[in-house]
């Protein structure tokens, strides 16, 4: 039985069974709309498969083409929200909303270090410097380069840990401290320093290929030593965040004495830290540095819960630490 005959026997019984249920009401944003079976079945992607012409269901517009807005053709009642700025204009970013915009908190000290002295701290400091290595031979000072490929690295970890945290979390039936949550906060705001970058400079196919390559390694490496050891994970991710927070100093120097061009700040860093309009390069470059080293500051705090023998749960974790 095909799609639309199936939705015709489902009219059918639905008046059999109630005359009243001939209409049903479902949530509109902010509203209710009262929409006939029939009438939905045919606004249906699933069910108007042989419909020779959809009919939207009002107020169901998104995106664009050549000026004209789209309807989205679905009966699930779920439009997308008319979002706007603090001025009252239109809010244009689908990748994040008004309420996770921030101003990043540039007083952080950006030279912290934590000391290797323990074994375990020794090998996640070395295993950090290694993979340094062939990253600097091959960007050199390509810094914006450099700074995509560091935060499509650094994206990963936030989410393997909150990932494995959440699994955790069900099996054992237990809350976790809401480190779930600013560990996909982390991960987030890492996406959210790549989504900036790639509006300034788009990569080459040989940087997407090796983008794929050691995300694809780098990912699995990472969900094996979350598995092995959280406490040796975040370790890591502390001093790749060190690492983040050299490069992006590094970056500043070479902004600062003139060897890269300061252009203008994209809309989106605006918008999403809460910059001024005339935000250069520079500005952006800096709070992204901050963010690095509130992630450092983040990764560190959760190995040392981890060797004093503590637990997530029972520690509060740092949510809106930025």
């Amino acid at each position: 039985m095909n799609h639309s005959a199936m939705a015709k026997v489902s009219g059918l019984l639905l008046r059999k069974v109630s005359p009243q249920a001939s209409r049903f009401s479902r949530p509109a944003y902010m509203g209710w709309m009262t929409v006939h079976p029939m009438a939905a079945r045919e606004q249906s992607t699933v069910a108007a498969g042989d419909a020779k012409e959809e009919k939207p269901i009002q107020g169901l517009k998104t995106g664009s083409e050549n000026g004209e807005q789209k309807a989205i053709v679905s009966y699930w009642g779920v439009p997308p929200a008319n979002l706007t700025k603090e001025d009252g204009s239109p809010w244009k970013w689908h990748c994040f909303r008004p309420w996770e915009t921030y101003k990043a908190d540039i007083s952080i000290d950006v030279e912290k270090h934590h000391k290797p002295v323990k074994f375990m701290d020794k090998f996640a400091y070395w295993t950090v410097q290694a993979l340094k290595i062939p990253a600097h031979m091959f960007f050199q000072r390509r810094h914006m380069c450099h700074a995509m490929l560091l935060e499509t690295v650094a994206a990963v970890p936030g989410m393997v840990g909150g990932m494995l945290l959440h699994c955790q979390s069900l099996r054992r039936f237990e809350q976790s401290g809401g480190w779930i949550k600013a560990l996909l906060e982390e991960a987030e705001n890492e996406r959210m320093h790549l989504m900036t970058f790639i509006e300034l400079a788009k990569p080459q196919w040989y940087e997407r290929a090796l983008v794929f390559a050691v995300q694809g390694v780098f990912f699995n490496a990472y969900f094996l030593t979350y598995l092995a050891s959280p406490k040796v994970a975040h370790r890591i991710t502390g001093y790749l965040e060190e690492e983040a927070v050299s490069s992006y100093t590094e970056f500043l120097k070479d902004l600062d004495n003139g060897s890269f061009e300061n252009v203008p700040a994209p809309a989106i860093a605006i918008d999403y830290w809460r910059l001024p309009p005339e935000s250069t390069l520079r500005d952006v470059v800096e709070v992204i540095r901050a963010d690095e080293a509130h992630h450092r500051d983040v990764n560190h705090y959760a190995s040392d819960i981890q060797c004093q023998g503590r637990q997530f749960k029972d520690v509060p974790a740092p949510l809106g630490y930025h």
